[in-house]
């Protein structure tokens, strides 16, 4: 705080030597002075300065990081999308959904008639087998009987087993000339060798179904798609066909389709035309959903979430300022009453209030968005991501601490400025 000016003094005496105190001595803050005030008194006690911002490193930190790791595991998602989703068709047979007399749509030949269109990797027709009442799947001679249980039995195309693109732990898939001979194999899913204690193949296990043997040939450790199979015994169509009849409209058969990065949507529309030129209406071909669509949805979901669980952490943070600035105001209270002796008016204890809190809201604030960041990194490099952070939140980042230093410091530099100076110095 200054003292009155020389131009004022000289004013004063030039009218009459009344001074106009009403004016002239109006003490005045400088910015320069009020910064440095904001800086001696946030140093003044620096355990409890770090301790106060540290609620607002919490609570940017927590807003950059969130934000940071959404957007991050958005780029994933749809990496993820346009690798397995949009390269996905699925056919399905309608053509006795009205009542007619209609069997399988699915001419015998249909795979080789899809996978000769260009863009398409593998293609296969595949139902879920309906066995006899009480038949059942057991196997032997590896593990104990499970008993003839209801299981689930698939029977698919060599292409659907190649679509899924499975992991095998053992063994090997079967192939056209299984299916073209209605030689009498199986594939296992890990669950379901599991469960009837199939471990190794070395034995040559077999597995019956119902009365009739199979012998085991490879054990499907995982899939990309299908994961269904992983719980299924899967024999050939043409065996399933022989054994236990075609599909029907209880088990209604279905293709699956992969197809190369960007083919997905027009291997959609030939499909049917493919698979029967007079009659495509039998068929009901599924595209993949828009990648970009279900990037914007799933997107905007995590950013909501997140974004929720950020405004708490700052909301937090922001208490945490206002609880400790009230109480500095408590405690210096003498301090107040002696500037206010000096000449300080309520407006310059205000200030000087509200610049300590908003210096604790702006460090707290580059300090959270530092951590923020180093924690996106960090997440991203362990788990072999590219990291995305959008610069827009790197430079909002410190002015949310600074807006919210000032807010949490607005109701304690209000009662600083309404603590009258004799009552101040009594205390």
């Amino acid at each position: 705080m200054r003292p009155p000016g020389r131009g004022a003094r000289r004013a004063g005496r030039r009218r009459g030597g009344h001074r106009r105190t009403d004016r002239a001595d109006v003490s005045r803050f400088a910015l320069r002075d009020l910064l440095s005030e904001a800086v001696a008194g946030v140093l003044q006690r620096p355990a409890r300065s770090v301790l106060t911002a540290l609620g607002t490193v919490l609570g940017i930190g927590s807003f950059v990081a969130v934000l940071g790791l959404t957007a991050t595991t958005s780029s994933q998602i749809d990496g993820r999308f346009n690798a397995l989703t949009a390269t996905e068709v699925t056919v399905e047979d309608i053509g006795a959904a009205d009542g007619s007399a209609i069997g399988v749509s699915f001419p015998d030949d249909a795979a080789d008639r899809i996978e000769r269109l260009n863009g398409v990797s593998d293609a296969g027709v595949y139902w879920p087998v309906s066995l006899p009442d009480g038949a059942g799947v057991r196997a032997s001679p590896v593990g104990a009987t499970v008993g003839e249980e209801e299981t689930q039995v698939a029977a698919a195309g060599p292409g659907v087993l190649r679509a899924a693109q499975p992991t095998l732990e053992a063994g090997r898939l079967f192939d056209e000339y299984h299916e073209k001979e209605a030689v009498p194999v199986a594939v296992v899913g890990s669950g379901m060798a599991a469960r009837l204690g199939i471990t190794t193949l070395e034995s040559r296990p077999v597995v019956f179904i119902g009365d009739r043997p199979f012998t085991v040939i490879g054990i499907i450790g995982d899939v990309r798609r299908k994961t269904d199979l992983l719980l299924s015994v899967v024999v050939p169509g043409s065996v399933a066909a022989r054994e236990w009849g075609e599909p029907g409209a209880e088990s209604p058969a279905r293709m699956l389709i992969s197809t190369e990065l960007g083919a997905a949507t027009q291997i959609a529309d030939q499909a049917p035309l493919a698979l029967d030129p007079a009659h495509p209406e039998r068929f009901k071909a599924v595209p993949p959903p828009d990648p970009k669509a279900l990037r914007d949805t799933v997107g905007s979901d995590l950013n909501q979430l997140f974004l929720l669980l950020a405004v708490v952490c700052l909301v937090i943070g922001a208490v945490g300022i206002a609880n400790t600035t009230l109480v500095a105001v408590l405690e210096r209270t003498g301090e107040i009453g002696l500037r206010r002796t000096l000449g300080a008016r309520a407006g310059h204890i205000t200030s000087q209030f509200l610049a300590e809190s908003a210096a604790l809201g702006t460090v707290g604030g580059l300090v959270g968005t530092a951590l923020g960041a180093l924690t996106v990194v960090a997440v991203a490099v362990a788990r072999e991501w590219t990291p995305v952070v959008h610069p827009t939140t790197l430079l909002a980042a410190p002015l949310i601490g600074l807006v919210t230093g000032l807010l949490a410091g607005a109701y304690p530099a209000w009662r600083a400025s309404r603590i009258e100076p004799a009552e101040a110095l009594r205390r």
